[in-house]
């Protein structure tokens, strides 16, 4: 056989290896993109178990209705909004109405202890009103409004009637100046004791004279009221 024959015949077999090696691979690499593509472009409905199911649950009490990861759900990494506690010389970390224990190089999904005093609210939590006290709720933990900012407590022991008093208030507060979370904690509760001292009305107690007739109080409330926008607007927040 002749080098020109050799040649032609080696060229024609790794010509032949390489369409081979194409409709090998490239089925097998097709059908991943397309395995993966299923997974996240499928319906709503789909995405929602593969993400829920295992890892997840939802805390349904009070109308809550957020998914969040089980207690002892193990991460090796952390959202970067997530902020650094202190409690009896124990360490944990809190995002999203979530909280972590550190172990190690790894972070758990844990209970935070009672006692334990944040600055602000998860931004996504429930207000919950046992008598004329006003719990807040999140992912089955209790906060309760301190001084120095919110306390995680024990669950209230009666929970019959866990509705708001007439004379709640709601504002929706918009951050025209992207003010953070604990910023916004901190300006509402300034803005609600201002409101309270030039008005001399909380909504979040009991009225102080019984005997107040229904347009006392409901003038009562509207002062309060104006005063509480007024007190955002001036801070740098839309009141509605």
């Amino acid at each position: 056989m002749s080098a020109k024959h050799r040649n032609d015949r080696l060229a024609l077999l790794f010509i032949g290896a390489l369409l081979t090696g194409f409709f090998l691979v490239g089925p097998v690499e097709s059908l991943a993109a397309r395995g993966h593509g299923g997974k996240e472009h499928g319906s709503g409905q789909a995405r929602e178990r593969e993400r829920h199911d295992g890892d997840e649950f939802l805390d349904s009490r009070y109308r809550h209705d957020r998914y969040y990861p089980k207690r002892g759900f193990v991460l090796r990494s952390l959202p970067r909004t997530s902020h650094e506690f202190i409690h009896n010389s124990r360490r944990y970390r809190f995002a999203a109405g979530i909280w972590y224990r550190h172990e190690g190089a790894r972070f758990i999904v844990a209970t935070p202890p009672f006692g334990l005093i944040i600055p602000f609210l998860p931004p996504y939590y429930t207000t919950v009103w046992i008598g004329n006290l006003p719990y807040y709720y999140a992912n089955e933990v209790y906060y309760l409004r301190r001084d120095a900012g919110y306390a995680v407590v024990a669950p209230p022991q009666d929970e019959a009637l866990p509705t708001p008093p007439v004379a709640v208030e709601k504002f929706f507060i918009y951050p025209r100046e992207g003010q953070s979370e604990k910023q916004q904690a901190d300006d509402r509760y300034a803005c609600h004791m201002w409101a309270v001292s030039q008005t001399t009305y909380d909504p979040t107690q009991p009225p102080t004279d019984a005997t107040a007739s229904p347009a006392s109080l409901k003038q009562k409330r509207d002062d309060y009221q104006r005063a509480m926008a007024a007190c955002l607007e001036g801070r740098g927040y839309t009141v509605k």
